[in-house]
C-alpha cells in the first residue's frame, strides 16, 4: 500500500508514524507513506494556498488550484482520494478495515474553514471525520486514520491475532478488563476466575465484563444514550 497525505504541514502528519509499529511496517515494506506540502503545487510567487470566502463570511478557505494540481499528479488508476474533514463520514474500525484494501490512499487534509466544494465535487471519493470536535488542522486527523488502516495489514503487527482481540473486532462492544503479573499488587488482585485455568470460563467472564463496560464507557454502542465526563 502506498499513502499519500497532502497538507499545509507535512511534519505534523509524519511525527507520529515514523514510530513503533508503523516506523517497522514501513521498514519492511508493507506500507509506503508520504507527505507533501500543499504549497509545493502554488504558482504564485507567495505560495498562497488560502483565500477569502465567496459571498463573505469569516475564515479563509483552501483553494481549489493547488489542490487539483497535487491531486492530478499524485493519482493512479487505483487511487482513493479521502478528505479529512469535520463534515464528514465518522471513522470506525469497520471503515479502517475497508480501507486495508485500496492499494493507493491520497489524503487531503482540510485546514482554516476546509476546502473548495469544487474539490469535493470532482476530486474527493470518501469523506472522514475523526469524531465530532474540531483540529487546528486534518493532518492530525491523517495520521490517526493512517495508524488505523497500516495496524491491520498483513504484517504490520507481530501477532496476527492483535488486531482480532482488541476494542472494536466487535463493533458492538469494548474489550473486556485484563491483567498481567504479579497476581497481587497493592492489595488488588487479579479476579479469581483467572486462576481457574477453566478457559471457557473465563470467555464466558470476559463477555459479561465487556458488556458491562461498554454500557458504562460508550452506552451507544448498545443503543443506549451518549455517556457523559
Amino acid at each position: 500500500m502506498r499513502i499519500d497525505i497532502l497538507t499545509l504541514f507535512p511534519e505534523i502528519a509524519l511525527a507520529p508514524l515514523g514510530e513503533s509499529m508503523m516506523k517497522r511496517a514501513q521498514k519492511a515494506e508493507i506500507v509506503e507513506i508520504h507527505a507533501h506540502d500543499l504549497r509545493e503545487w502554488t504558482t504564485d510567487k507567495h505560495r498562497k494556498t488560502d483565500d477569502y470566502l465567496c459571498g463573505g463570511g469569516q475564515g479563509m478557505l483552501l483553494k481549489p488550484e493547488p489542490i487539483f494540481a497535487a491531486i492530478e499528479e499524485l493519482r493512479r488508476d487505483d487511487s482513493l482520494v479521502v478528505l479529512l474533514t469535520p463534515q464528514g463520514k465518522v471513522f470506525k474500525q469497520a471503515i479502517a478495515r475497508e480501507l486495508t484494501s485500496a492499494s493507493h490512499l491520497i489524503f487531503l487534509c482540510g485546514h482554516y474553514e476546509g476546502v473548495d466544494h469544487r474539490v469535493i465535487d470532482e476530486l474527493v471519493d470518501l469523506e472522514l471525520s475523526i469524531g465530532d470536535y474540531i483540529l487546528t488542522n486534518g493532518a492530525i486527523a491523517a495520521a490517526v486514520v493512517t495508524d488505523a488502516i497500516v495496524r491491520l495489514l498483513p504484517g504490520a503487527l507481530g501477532d496476527a491475532r492483535s488486531t482480532v482481540d482488541e476494542s472494536f473486532s466487535d463493533p458492538n462492544l469494548l474489550e473486556a478488563p485484563a491483567y498481567t503479573k504479579p497476581i497481587e499488587f497493592r492489595g488488588m488482585k487479579v479476579p479469581e476466575i483467572f486462576l481457574s485455568g477453566h478457559h471457557a470460563k473465563i470467555e464466558e467472564w470476559k463477555k459479561e465484563q465487556a458488556v458491562i463496560r461498554t454500557r458504562r464507557n460508550r452506552p451507544d454502542l448498545l443503543g443506549d444514550t451518549e455517556p457523559g465526563l
